[in-house]
């Protein structure tokens, strides 16, 4: 494929808002989880939150689309000179030919939820709402593309823990059909009691912060992000950081448990570097999906060592921004293009006992490194995969 320059860029999520924040926080070790203090929910958790989303709502001409999942959206799209890139974009394009493809699995369920728990007043308050707006799938998309003023093709991808990486394989394939010029492309999710209680349901909510490829690792901290990518045919600057390949597949297996022996991954990682032309030598390092449930690093580790052997280096950095679901995709997007710009791999936070059975390269300490070629791993119930890779073309 022609590679696509990652022309703008931005994030926010438990880490702080803005690139600079979230690569300090990698940098010095330092997490973004902490005990639950969302909402009332009666198990020991921890947590990747936001915080200021409360006192912030959406006014104006667009405040039809206050929800928490929104006022996270808004948030990011506010960092690192992000509306400023899409903007010169739009000038150079036109509106019309810069599509918006974000993902999202629960969107703004949270004032739906919260409205249930009222009880009597639950149909006033729904009444009072905005449901396309708000809780509908499309509300992020259409908040978004309102907000920037864009007007090319538009979706929103919900394809759980998958969904905020399949937009740039979307948005690669709309590039190149000659469907638009430019896609904003991104996601957010942001925190609510479905998540929750489901994940707990499933046994696969962790009491303490999540620690991927531990031998005593016990499931996922949930976490809430919000990131964006401005994806265009040319280099913004010199030496700029491009999607260079994406692999996408469906194991078809079952509706929360990954392929045991990671066919899935294997086949959406084998599909992103033969789009890129790369070999598996040639990649420096892998941010795996690494969520920290048992069966999940199992498979994904089968899937890595029958590719890459055990030389290449891979780590997870869910220990800093808890598993942001449907935001995964991007928010660990935007960390791969980080690790390339500054020569950075990170290593796997609260892992001290790497589980013995794996063998895949798990770097548990960070370290300064050139890298020149970041695979990125997004892997969803239902058996949803996708592999970003980024790197310099050339």
């Amino acid at each position: 494929m022609r590679p696509l320059f990652v022309t703008g860029l931005c994030v926010a999520s438990a880490l702080g808002a803005g690139l600079e924040s979230s690569f300090g926080a990698l940098r010095g070790g330092r997490s973004g989880l902490r005990p639950n203090d969302f909402e009332p929910f009666p198990h020991p958790t921890w947590i990747g939150r936001v915080d200021g989303l409360e006192s912030a709502p959406i006014a104006g001409a667009l405040a039809r689309f206050d929800c928490r999942n929104n006022r996270l959206a808004r948030l990011a799209l506010a960092q690192d000179g992000f509306e400023d890139a899409v903007a010169r974009a739009r000038e150079r394009h036109g509106a019309e030919r810069i599509a918006v493809l974000l993902g999202t699995t629960t969107s703004g369920i949270l004032e739906t939820e919260l409205a249930y728990r009222r009880g009597a007043e639950v149909e006033a308050l729904l009444a009072a709402r905005d449901y396309a707006a708000t809780h509908g799938m499309f509300s992020l998309t259409e908040f978004v593309r309102a907000r920037l003023a864009l007007e090319g093709p538009a979706a929103t991808v919900s394809n759980a823990c998958a969904s905020s990486a399949k937009v740039f394989a979307q948005a690669a394939r709309l590039i190149e059909a000659g469907i638009c010029d430019a896609a904003v492309v991104g996601g957010v999710d942001s925190l609510c009691l479905t998540t929750l209680y489901g994940f707990r349901s499933l046994e696969l909510l962790s009491a303490t912060p999540c620690r991927p490829c531990d031998e005593r690792r016990d499931g996922i901290s949930i976490g809430e992000a919000g990131g964006f990518a401005l994806l265009e045919k040319e280099p913004g600057a010199q030496g700029a950081i491009a999607l260079l390949g994406y692999g996408e597949s469906s194991d078809g297996y079952h509706m929360s448990s990954p392929q045991p022996e990671g066919a899935g991954a294997l086949l959406a990682m084998s599909d992103a570097l033969a789009r890129a032309g790369a070999q598996p030598r040639e990649i420096d390092y892998v941010n795996l999906h690494g969520t920290g449930t048992p069966a999940n690093d199992r498979a994904e580790d089968a899937a890595l060592f029958a590719l890459f052997g055990d030389a290449t280096p891979a780590s997870s950095t869910k220990g800093w921004t808890g598993h942001t679901l449907g935001a995964a995709g991007i928010v660990e997007a935007a960390i791969s293009v980080l690790c390339l710009e500054r020569g950075f791999l990170p290593g796997t936070l609260n892992t001290g006992r790497p589980d013995p059975a794996l063998r895949t390269h798990v770097v548990l300490e960070s370290e300064q490194r050139p890298l020149r070629r970041v695979l990125s791993n997004s892997f969803g119930f239902g058996g949803n995969n996708c592999s970003l890779l980024f790197g310099r073309p050339g």
